[in-house]
């Protein structure tokens, strides 16, 4: 029997298609390594935004998939990605397996991925893993799989202000010296909301969506930041976005609040 996918959060008919084919060819690839396809990410937070979100799944498998399908698995992706299917070309997922998912492990980050460009590789999983296993926990739609809570650990609030800072100071510090991501409209509006969640998180040491987090912002960044924080809330794709220093500006503030949380102990798992 197909899933009715129209029972999940999603009301796009041609979302649900997409994530009918995905589930189809997925299972005919992974046969018995499948264990699961869920959703997370603003689809199943609540925040999806046409023309801005991507479509962000995991696959969960009964162990890492052996390198004889990872070609199997690009050609499927890229025949997706290529189908002409509205929505296609904005899947980005992991393949992630079971014991891996229940609580991150650097030592046990690499796996197969579809990355937001349409490659796939196997990619190291960062930091900010704690934080995408908390929303899919707590807020992942399964299309087809067991309950999540029986493969992912409960995070604490400490856990996810520590994911937090460390994913800033990992990857966006980096972006003040060398912004060679931060170069396009679509990568600024993305790191604005980015850091409106992490400003969020590092306080409440809880995960809301982008677009909340960004509305929560606006009510306590200092004036200069409104109008930066307003236009990535208003950002489509196709639309022009080119205030860099400023970006670099709010990654700068939300680095030091950071800190700040460093000091007071806040990121020790409390």
């Amino acid at each position: 029997m197909k899933p009715d996918f129209t029972a999940h959060n999603s009301t796009y008919i041609e979302i649900n298609a997409v994530l009918q084919l995905l589930l189809v060819n997925v299972q005919a690839v992974l046969g018995d390594l499948f264990i699961g396809l869920y959703i997370h990410g603003s689809l199943a937070g609540g925040g999806f935004e046409p023309g801005r979100s991507d479509i962000d799944f995991v696959v969960v498998t009964e162990s890492e998939v052996p390198e004889l399908l990872l070609a199997r698995l690009a050609a499927m992706h890229k025949k997706i990605t290529l189908s002409g299917m509205k929505w296609a070309d904005v899947l980005e997922g992991s393949y992630i397996p079971k014991d891996a998912l229940r609580h991150y492990d650097p030592a046990n980050s690499h796996h197969p991925a579809l990355r937001s460009d349409g490659s796939f590789a196997v990619d190291h999983h960062g930091i900010d893993w704690i934080i995408l296993s908390h929303v899919l926990r707590e807020k992942g739609i399964a299309i087809a799989g067991p309950d999540l809570k029986s493969f992912i650990d409960p995070i604490p609030p400490g856990d996810l202000r520590r994911a937090a800072a460390q994913t800033l100071q990992a990857w966006w510090q980096p972006q003040l010296i060398e912004p060679t991501w931060l170069l396009s409209a679509e990568y600024q509006a993305y790191a604005v909301l980015t850091m409106c969640r992490s400003l969020y998180t590092l306080e409440h040491g809880e995960i809301v969506s982008k677009p909340e987090a960004a509305r929560w912002a606006l009510k306590i960044v200092p004036e200069e930041r409104v109008g930066l924080i307003e236009k990535a809330l208003a950002w489509r794709r196709g639309m022009e976005f080119d205030r860099l220093e400023e970006v670099q500006g709010l990654i700068w503030d939300t680095i030091g609040k950071a800190k700040v949380i460093r000091d007071q102990g806040l990121g020790t798992g409390k």
